[in-house]
């Protein structure tokens, strides 16, 4: 009989994930089905980066790369942070990366706060490298970010780490600089804590973006940033990610690498270097595209009874809350008692797969992806307002 090991018990596909795949299941037998679950741009990776790709493998750049990356896409990225080559390394997507740090970095039993919502992988990597996550809940009523106070409260001589995300997924919130001014203010009383801030989203934001490196520069010797091109530039499938931190952190990550990856696809790395040296031009008229869709999703949504929703300041998501219609019958007398039953419901009656907001750490609410067709996304709106039109209150 098969024993799993103790660090992945009660780990799993990630509900995100999960939906997504039986959505697209449902769809290839033959159901209506309409799947606003994942995370991932419609538009095409930009020309110049996979004629990019084509030139590598031509000039015969298919041999293992250098664990740590390839010397041209450190130095891109390096160029881009104001650091050295030395400070960062190249791995198989952003999720790669905290798995290194966190793998490099955590005991038993250190924990690592996390603000909630908050993408749902973070609790599972930390818990496979051992570590524990402490959720702090933020709320709509402080915009799903997290406060100074709460920061401080948190904190205990155990802890190693606060993951920060902005622009988050799955809320949008984007921290100001002097958001997160105040809690370095907090932190650089406690020199145990070190940040990773996931940044992922950083071009996809409606309000200005600072990176928590730049506006909190006094924490420098202990903040890893983490990035890639899997958002801005449509490139998800090419798994290119890095972290942007200290020296010593960094050779730690590269020690971790090693032993599971190696070095990122050589061919996948030539791409990302025109991605973040060549033409730009795609970045601003992609974010003015994703910002028209917020509109008219947030719209939308809030025209449906029950349903309440923020304009999100970036990356590509709504988080709406639906603790309005909880509490309701569906057709066939079933009660609607959480944010999980209402997003089995819709799913169910009109076809729309959206993931319920417990998956993200905070339940009565929803995230829906608007990197998705306009077409795609009005249909998506009019097969909620739907659903819950059907409903009955009690």
């Amino acid at each position: 009989m098969l024993k799993i090991s103790e660090r992945i018990d009660g780990i799993a596909l990630s509900e995100i994930v999960a939906i997504s795949e039986g959505a697209a299941r449902m769809r290839a037998q033959g159901h209506d089905v309409l799947a606003l679950s994942t995370g991932e741009p419609d538009f095409p990776t930009p020309a110049h980066v996979c004629a990019a790709a084509f030139e590598a493998m031509k000039a015969g750049q298919t041999r293992y790369p250098p664990t740590a990356g390839t010397t041209e896409l450190r130095q891109a990225v390096a160029d881009g942070a104001g650091v050295k080559a030395g400070n960062v390394i190249v791995s198989t997507g952003a999720k790669q990366v905290l798995a290194n740090v966190f793998l490099a970095t955590l005991n038993p039993g250190d924990e690592v706060i996390v603000p909630a919502p908050y993408w749902t992988s973070y609790s599972d990597i930390i818990s496979m490298s051992g570590g524990k996550t402490v959720l702090l809940r933020c709320g709509a009523e402080t915009g799903f970010k997290m406060t100074p106070e709460q920061l401080e409260a948190a904190i205990t001589p155990r802890t190693r780490w606060l993951l920060l995300n902005s622009p988050s997924n799955p809320s949008g919130a984007v921290y100001s600089a002097d958001e997160l001014a105040a809690l370095a203010a907090v932190l650089v009383r406690f020199p145990q804590v070190w940040i990773a801030s996931d940044e992922i989203y950083d071009l996809i934001c409606y309000s200005p973006f600072v990176s928590f490196a730049q506006a909190c520069p006094a924490l420098a010797d202990r903040t890893l940033t983490i990035n890639g091109v899997s958002k801005a530039h449509a490139m998800t499938g090419w798994r290119i990610g890095w972290g942007i931190g200290p020296a010593e952190l960094i050779k730690a990550m590269i020690a971790v690498q090693g032993q599971i990856t190696s070095g990122a696809c050589s061919i996948a790395q030539a791409a990302a270097v025109a991605a973040l040296t060549g033409d730009q031009s795609h970045i601003a008229s992609r974010a003015a595209e994703f910002r028209a869709r917020r509109d008219t999703v947030v719209s939308a949504l809030n025209e449906i009874p029950g349903i309440t929703c923020a304009a999100p300041d970036g990356a590509f998501y709504v988080f709406p809350s639906c603790h309005g219609v909880l509490g309701q019958k569906t057709p066939d007398g079933r009660l609607l008692e959480s944010d999980a039953d209402f997003c089995a419901y819709v799913l169910a009656f009109t076809g729309l797969a959206i993931v319920p907001g417990r998956a993200f750490g905070l339940p009565g609410h929803f995230r829906l992806s608007y990197a998705y067709a306009l077409r795609d996304l009005q249909d998506g709106c009019l097969r909620l307002n739907r659903a819950v039109a059907a409903l009955n209150v009690c």
